[in-house]
């Protein structure tokens, strides 16, 4: 009878459990579908405002910029982590982070002092585990909003310029498809040749006219450039986390589901055996008043 009733309760809380990742799993559906929309919007615009950048740069001639180059050699890199708030969300935090720390620890290797920011609780809390101390811990939520995130570009640009770093790098996780999600540590600033035209790109942009100048122009698109890029990168890394978390309370609500079913054949198997255990006891103790 006690082993009866453990399985009844195993079975209740197997199917609580099922319950709640499966509500999950839906919260997570429209969550990834919100962010997908928004993240499918604003890429357009980033690779526009990147594209202009390169055909613009190839008609300025000598225009340089401080956020080409590094203005100083100081062997000091910022690295922004970006992880989720909540976990439940399979390998996102884990793929993330690891990218992060095998970054931080190849730049000390190459005697490259690297100095941390993270994006999301779940980074703060690794990186102290870690006994690695993050210079500011920042929050933007589910729904990254440009006006803060623009905020941060600009100190980095800031600071980039001022010569406080001779890099700024950005740890997140890539969104290609529903089914490929990459981690990678990208470099934010200085600005890569990435940007930059090919040769027959270039002879057709000398051929513009800019007004007003192409150094002015420059001017304005490159620290849009970079903001955009910093956006874009948060607004992937939403639909990542999203993804991964639908697809771990899937697989969770499934698991769910085998195992009550499994509790559910031994709690009959334990029943039927009770049964014919009271069948036997009632048999024998029939016989023996005969």
């Amino acid at each position: 009878m006690a082993q009866i009733r453990a399985i009844r309760k195993r079975m209740t809380a197997v199917g609580t459990i099922a319950r709640i990742t499966k509500t999950m799993q839906m919260i997570a559906t429209a969550k990834f579908t919100a962010a997908l929309s928004r993240a499918k919007d604003s890429r357009p615009y980033t690779d526009a405002i990147r594209n202009l950048v390169g055909e613009v740069s190839g008609a300025a001639g000598d225009y340089d910029s401080p956020l080409f180059n590094a203005p100083a050699k100081k062997n000091k890199e910022l690295l922004l982590v970006i992880t989720s708030d909540r976990g439940l969300c399979g390998a996102y935090n884990g793929n993330v982070l690891r990218q992060a720390l095998l970054h931080t620890r190849s730049a000390k290797t190459n005697n490259s002092d690297v100095t941390l920011e993270t994006a999301g609780k779940k980074a703060t809390t690794f990186f102290k585990f870690q006994k690695l101390d993050a210079r500011n811990q920042l929050t933007f939520g589910d729904k990254p909003q440009f006006e803060d995130v623009s905020r941060v570009a600009n100190r980095y640009m800031e600071e980039f310029s001022n010569g406080d770093w001779d890099k700024v790098s950005v740890a997140y996780m890539r969104f290609e498809s529903n089914a490929r999600q990459i981690p990678e540590v990208v470099q934010l600033l200085p600005l890569s040749g990435d940007s930059t035209e090919t040769e027959e790109e270039t002879s057709s942009s000398s051929n513009y006219e800019f007004s007003p100048s192409a150094g002015e122009i420059l001017d304005d698109l490159i620290p849009r450039s970079v903001t955009t890029t910093l956006f874009q990168m948060f607004n992937d890394a939403v639909v990542s986390e999203n993804i991964m978390r639908m697809i771990a309370m899937k697989a969770a609500t499934e698991n769910a589901n085998e195992l009550g079913k499994d509790l559910k054949r031994d709690y009959n198997r334990a029943r039927q055996a009770q049964i014919t255990t009271e069948l036997t006891e009632i048999i024998s103790g029939a016989a023996a008043l005969e």
